[in-house]
């Protein structure tokens, strides 16, 4: 495979070389036709992680309003102040010095701001924490030590990891408490549909100058069906209790699950808190769902074709969060707290914090940290879309 290719016509030769025989799919009628085809996991995984032209990879800041979407770290200070505070009770319930990281932390805010109100509040004695910044996008890594860089002197270390580093690392003695806010939704997804009473994997073929997203060099891509890759795809649905409608899409994300199992490997005593988009099964897998949840994102627009702008948006879906806490048990984690991002804030204090005013600046700090905490409340319903998970370890 040639490195130097665009990602889309790598793609393209990864499925001609290595791909399995399946056939074209259509959600309306089937398909017949026998075509090789990569999983749609191994695709969506070259899309967002490929070293020379995944959306993860590829240099550029993806958050933020030069980016693609925003995270509650951009809607002011309140989500990292009541992170904070929860962090620092989690803490002093531990009665050890703690050490803290946050994985995915694209370019710093979230961690940032925690770092200011600990420093603000003194709930945490900045001087003997080690601080690690975990992220995929060596872009996005660097913008945080930039942003980050005053802080270090005032903790006890700081490092910076992309995430191979931080699973490989050595971490010091003492709890740790992991923050991942929306992270489990960048893992890519095995996703699956169910004909003739059959589960199948969905797969993505590739058409020479076809009609269906086509782009340069003929490089075009569709969905196949193909027997599933992964036996533990069946497994996890089954194990929730879900039964898919005939014809309904769905995702499954085992990497979500295998990454919760992975870090109980690495945190022999501490807690991780886990901010993201998603249901529960018995929610996230309802026949209304027919279509699955994938959803992609370029320049703050949503949309549901995975196969435009190769490397260039970000593709994502809802969190299975009974999947999540399945895992967790499976591991030896303890199931902390789960409950809505709405609820979460209301639960750390956030209405406390709304401050009256005369309303004559609509720009000034009282009136902006109010609509922050709106937005963070009552924003779309996403604020009960969003789910808070904390798992612990003794």
């Amino acid at each position: 495979m040639n490195e130097s290719e665009p990602l889309r016509v790598r793609i393209a030769e990864r499925i001609e070389r290595n791909g399995t025989q399946g056939r074209l799919y259509n959600k309306h009628t089937g398909g017949e036709h026998t075509v090789r085809c990569l999983s749609f996991y191994d695709y969506m995984d070259m899309c967002l992680y490929d070293e020379k032209g995944g959306y993860y990879r590829s240099g550029e800041v993806r958050v933020g309003k030069t980016g693609d979407f925003y995270t509650s770290s951009h809607l002011g200070s309140v989500m990292g102040d009541k992170l904070a505070e929860f962090i620092a009770g989690l803490a002093e319930s531990f009665g050890k010095e703690t050490n803290a990281a946050e994985w995915g932390a694209g370019t710093g805010r979230l961690s940032r701001q925690m770092l200011a109100a600990w420093k603000r509040t003194g709930h945490m004695p900045l001087g003997m924490m080690h601080y690690t910044v975990v992220d995929a996008n060596p872009v996005h890594l660097a913008a945080a030590q930039s942003l980050l860089e005053p802080n270090r002197e005032e903790l006890g270390s700081m490092r910076f990891m992309s995430p191979a580093e931080a699973e490989a690392a050595n971490w010091r003695s003492g709890p740790l408490i992991v923050v991942a806010n929306e992270l489990l939704d960048a893992f890519p997804v095995h996703r699956v549909v169910k004909l003739d009473g059959r589960l199948w994997e969905l797969g993505v073929a590739s058409t020479g100058g076809g009609s269906i997203s086509s782009g340069p060099q003929g490089a075009a891509f569709q969905y196949a069906c193909m027997p599933l890759t992964d036996p533990d795809i069946e497994k996890s649905l089954s194990l929730d209790g879900v039964e898919l409608q005939e014809g309904q899409e769905a995702e499954v994300n085992l990497a979500a699950e295998r990454w919760i199992a992975a870090m109980a490997g690495i945190i022999r005593q501490g807690a991780m808190i886990l901010i993201d988009y998603g249901h529960e099964a018995k929610e996230l897998y309802a026949p209304h769902r027919m279509n699955g949840t994938l959803q992609c994102y370029k320049d703050h627009i949503a949309h549901e074709d995975p196969f435009v702008s190769i490397g260039e948006q970000d593709i994502t879906s809802h969190v299975n969060f009974t999947a999540c806490m399945r895992a967790a048990k499976a591991s030896g984690w303890q199931i902390s707290y789960y409950d809505t991002q709405k609820r979460f804030l209301v639960d750390q204090g956030v209405l406390d914090d709304l401050i009256a005013h005369d309303g004559r600046n609509p720009f000034g700090d009282e009136a902006r940290r109010n609509r922050a905490i709106a937005q963070l409340l009552l924003g779309n319903g996403m604020s009960e879309t969003f789910k808070v998970l904390v798992l612990r370890k003794e």
